[in-house]
């Protein structure tokens, strides 16, 4: 099996806040939305660290990602438009 790297588990941190609160809102009295909003905050602890006290760094191959990033964008707005 292999190993997980740091932003994997992040990844699995937000996913599982935001399953522990639906599970909260559907097995608990608490409502589903503030069981869900319970774990959407706590989920942004994790996005907090991924984004800024952890950011990842580019690698050599990113400007072609970001090239194809904007492509992207601009596409998908042009189309919304048209």
């Amino acid at each position: 099996m292999p190993s997980l790297e740091y932003y994997d588990k992040l990844l699995l941190a937000i996913a599982g806040s935001l399953a522990f609160g639906l599970a909260i809102g559907v097995a608990t009295s608490v409502a589903l939305e503030v069981g869900l909003a319970g774990g959407a905050v706590f989920a942004t602890l994790f996005v907090y660290d991924a984004m800024f006290r952890n950011p990842p760094l580019p690698t050599t191959g990113a400007r072609a990602a970001v090239l194809v990033w904007h492509v992207f964008v601009i596409v998908a707005i042009a189309t919304a438009i048209l």
